[in-house]
C-alpha cells in the first residue's frame, strides 16, 4: 500500500498546487462573512466530486488496469496514457502563459468582486463545479484510480488508498481551515502574505509548475508506453 502512495505523490503534488485554485481558495478564506464555512464547503464540494469519480469509475478503470497490466507485464497502458495526456496539458498550458504577455493595467476578473458575496451553498457549488468542469482535474484523479487499480490491492485497500489521494490532494485547502481554528490571527497573515506574492508572480510560478510537471508527466507516460 506504500509503495502506491509513493507512486501517486507525483499526481498528489500536482493536483495540489495548481495555482489558480489556491489563489481562488485564499480569496474564499479571506472574505469576512462566513470565512471557514465557505472555505469548508468549497473544499467539500471538491472532494465529493472526487468520491463520486471514485464511485463510478473506480471499478470500471481497475479492472482495465489490472486486466492490460497483467497483459504488458506490469504497467498499465491506461495510466501511462493519462499521464501521456497530462503532460500535454501542463505543457500546452506553459507554452500559452509564455506566449501570452499580461497587460498589468489589466481591470480584474470580474469574478473576484463576487467572492465576498458567496454563501457557503454557493461556495460548495463552485467547488464541485471546479472539479466537475476541470479537465486537469479529471485526468489527474483518473490516473490516481488506474494507478490504484494496477497495484491489484483488493477493494477495501485499494478504497483507504483512494481516500489517502483525495485528502493529501486537497491538503493545502485542509491545512488552513484547522490553523484558522487554532491560530486565526497567524493563520490570516500568512494567507495575506501568500495572496499577495502568488497574485504578484501568478505567471511565472504557472509556467514554472507547467513546465516541470509537464516533462515529468510527459516523460513518465511517453517512456513507459515505448517500453510496453
Amino acid at each position: 500500500m506504500g509503495n502506491v502512495i509513493v507512486s501517486l505523490l507525483p499526481l498528489i503534488i500536482a493536483s495540489a498546487l495548481v495555482p489558480a485554485q489556491i489563489i481562488l481558495y485564499i480569496l474564499i478564506i479571506k472574505s469576512p462573512q462566513q470565512n471557514l464555512l465557505k472555505a469548508s464547503a468549497f473544499v467539500g464540494g471538491k472532494i465529493l466530486v472526487r468520491l463520486l469519480q471514485g464511485l463510478i469509475f473506480g471499478l470500471i478503470l481497475s479492472n482495465s488496469a489490472a486486466a492490460t497490466a497483467e497483459e504488458s507485464g506490469g504497467k498499465s497502458p491506461i495510466a501511462l496514457v493519462l499521464l501521456l495526456v497530462l503532460g500535454i496539458f501542463f505543457l500546452s498550458n506553459a507554452y500559452i502563459k509564455w506566449s501570452k504577455e499580461e497587460d498589468p493595467d489589466a481591470p480584474p476578473p470580474k469574478w473576484l468582486a463576487r467572492i465576498d458575496r458567496l454563501t457557503p451553498r454557493k461556495a460548495f457549488g463552485l467547488g464541485f463545479g471546479l472539479l466537475l468542469v476541470g479537465v486537469k482535474f479529471w485526468v489527474f484523479t483518473l490516473a490516481a484510480i488506474a494507478v490504484i487499480g494496477e497495484a491489484e490491492l483488493g477493494q477495501p485497500d485499494s478504497a483507504i488508498v483512494y481516500l489517502v489521494f483525495i485528502l493529501l490532494a486537497e491538503s493545502l485547502l485542509l491545512l488552513p481551515i484547522l490553523l484558522s481554528l487554532i491560530i486565526p490571527r497567524q493563520v490570516n497573515a500568512i494567507l495575506e502574505q501568500v495572496s499577495t506574492w502568488m497574485n504578484r508572480n501568478m505567471r511565472p510560478i504557472t509556467i514554472g509548475v507547467s513546465l516541470f510537471f509537464g516533462i515529468f508527466f510527459f516523460y513518465k507516460g511517453a517512456s513507459g508506453l515505448l517500453n510496453l
